[in-house]
């Protein structure tokens, strides 16, 4: 583990955290305090974008991170991570949105992604998530940034989760799509309800080699399968599903799904650097930074129902439903309220 982790780490245990006070509201349990209104984020046409500004690559920890960069260098900092099997273009519309509001933009491929390379052959293709969110803080140590507003969904906002219940004093605020995602191998003992297992089909598929096998095989059209079921309202082209899945075709992409899914289920072990942020999470902390939580009103990919996550957030805190079909790719489908929750969440 890096010097520049181990040192987050030890602030990190080394602090105590501070719940701020929230009031009733409604199903979300809670709401942010009064603050002054956000200005409104014009609308935009879903696909309008198909490209970004700039496409860099920064030495971070174990990484040589890809990532996307838009707006102007000296703003407030806006952190957005994408899910599986998805990509950087999720933000496509809404990172030029973020920019034109003053905000820098940051969008890295994940360890697994699109041009992000591990800078050893000899690193473990570990796809445990605090692995991926020690990445991100690796990121921002790169960039020196000290603080970001983070905002992601799927592997994202798990990932957003977790670097803000292990290094809040790094994390402004955050949005989380599907709302509070962090679990434990502890925890995923236990057995769902049926139809809750069957939404995981994939999960129990990878645990397989013939999963594995047909995962490597079969990339493209696998990932196009979870986009139509998790989005079953999204009519997105060959062309927005094309620079997409160029980013599966990474030579670490299919061990790191794999590994991902096993772990959560047991069956791989993780690496001991990240031994002391597990057991922590395995305690599902209670997130103390400002948050916005969203959802698409036609979500479907697995997900909890936003009443069983209001009380994991102690901070100002509010959740909003999308309506209109949108799916779980959330920030591509409905770019403008996702970019409209990142600034009003900055100004809880």
């Amino acid at each position: 583990m890096s010097e520049q982790i181990n040192h987050h780490r030890r602030r990190f245990f080394g602090m105590t955290a501070v719940a701020l006070a929230a009031v009733e509201f409604g199903v979300a349990g809670k709401a942010a305090a009064q603050s002054a209104p956000a200005a409104s984020v014009p609308d935009v046409k879903v696909g309008t974008h198909t490209s970004f500004e700039a496409l860099k690559q920064v030495k971070a920890g174990v990484l040589d991170i890809g990532y996307a960069e838009a707006g102007k260098a000296d703003g407030p900092v806006v952190l957005l991570l994408h899910g599986w099997p998805y990509d950087i273009y999720s933000f496509v519309d809404v990172a030029p949105l973020l920019a034109s509001a003053g905000y820098r933009v940051i969008v890295p491929y994940l360890r697994g992604y699109g041009t992000t390379r591990f800078l050893d052959d000899q690193t473990p293709r570990n796809g445990q998530p605090s692995a991926l969110a020690a990445d991100m803080i690796a990121l921002l140590d790169a960039l020196d940034i000290e603080k970001a507003v983070i905002a992601g969904y799927d592997w994202g906002g798990r990932t957003a989760n977790i670097m803000a219940a292990l290094w809040p004093e790094r994390c402004k605020a955050m949005v989380s799509v599907s709302g509070y995602l962090i679990g434990s191998q502890e925890a995923n003992k236990k057995p769902l309800p049926p139809k809750a297992e069957l939404a995981w089909w994939y999960q129990f598929y990878f645990a397989t080699e013939r999963g594995r096998l047909g995962y490597e095989s079969n990339t493209h059209d696998f990932a196009k399968l979870i986009w139509q079921t998790a989005s079953p309202k999204w009519n997105f082209d060959d062309a927005t599903f094309g620079r997409s899945a160029a980013a599966f075709d990474n030579p670490d992409h299919v061990a790191i799904v794999i590994h991902n899914y096993r772990w959560r289920l047991g069956l791989v072990e993780g690496e001991a650097k990240y031994d002391a942020y597990e057991q922590t999470l395995a305690g599902a902390p209670v997130i103390s930074v400002p948050t916005i939580t969203m959802e698409g009103d036609a979500n479907g990919a697995p997900h909890p129902e936003p009443s069983a996550y209001a009380g994991k957030f102690s901070g100002r805190y509010e959740h909003r439903t999308i309506g209109g079909g949108i799916g779980h790719n959330l920030p591509q489908e409905a770019p403008q309220a996702f970019a409209q929750a990142v600034i009003d969440v900055d100004r809880f």
